[in-house]
């Protein structure tokens, strides 16, 4: 069985919730995942609540015209924050915070034990009486696809692997359970449309 988990597209910032809807580049973004999955015989498409995930993953299922499920398992670790600021925006305005998460960190105040808990409980709900042939794709976010493989690879730190928006990972699960990473964060379907490879574009188109 193959899980794959698609990380939500780039949402809106926002000062008064942690669950903003996509950006105008999130949507673009997310309308390049079913191509990228086509070639997958896709038994369930399953998202966190959060409204970011659920509208990405909301075009993959239409395109298969199939039913999108939700877990707030699958939820971000920032959940009950009282914003949400994309990270590439963090990097100048929360420095200190955006350090943290890229020395493979969660902020502080969250509970990590029970984090991993909730979303490790989630993704087994979310591969749980599907064929041994099934695909399973998975819409949620950075932390917790990281929280997967930290706990298939043994990493040091929680936040081992960058996470772009709409990137794919997928892990294979045997027979017996046993379960292997395949792919980490796949994103030549959305190169272009990442923020960092657009800032570099531009930048390189002003100063030609």
């Amino acid at each position: 069985m193959q899980l794959i988990l698609v990380r939500h597209a780039l949402p809106q910032r926002s000062e008064e919730t942690a669950d903003p809807p996509l950006a105008e580049l999130g949507h673009e973004q997310a309308a390049r995942v079913p191509a990228a999955l086509a070639r997958f015989a896709i038994a369930r498409t399953v998202s966190s609540t959060q409204l970011r995930a659920k509208q990405t993953g909301s075009v993959l299922a239409a395109e298969l015209g199939a039913m999108l499920e939700s877990d707030e398992r699958l939820t971000e670790y920032d959940r009950d924050f009282g914003g949400y600021v994309p990270i590439e925006l963090a990097r100048t305005e929360f420095r200190d915070a955006f350090d943290r998460i890229k020395a493979g960190h969660l902020p502080e105040e969250v509970d990590e034990d029970a984090f991993r808990a909730r979303v490790l409980a989630g993704i087994d709900a979310a591969v749980s009486g599907v064929e041994h042939s099934d695909t399973v794709v998975v819409f949620a976010h950075g932390g917790v696809i990281n929280i997967l493989l930290q706990d298939i690879l043994h990493t040091p730190t929680v936040l081992g692997f960058p996470i772009d928006y709409c990137s794919i990972t997928r892990i294979l699960y045997s027979r017996n359970g046993s379960r292997s990473v395949a792919a980490v964060n796949e994103t030549q379907h959305v190169w272009d449309l990442l923020p960092r490879n657009r800032d570099r574009s531009t930048n390189s188109t002003e100063s030609s």
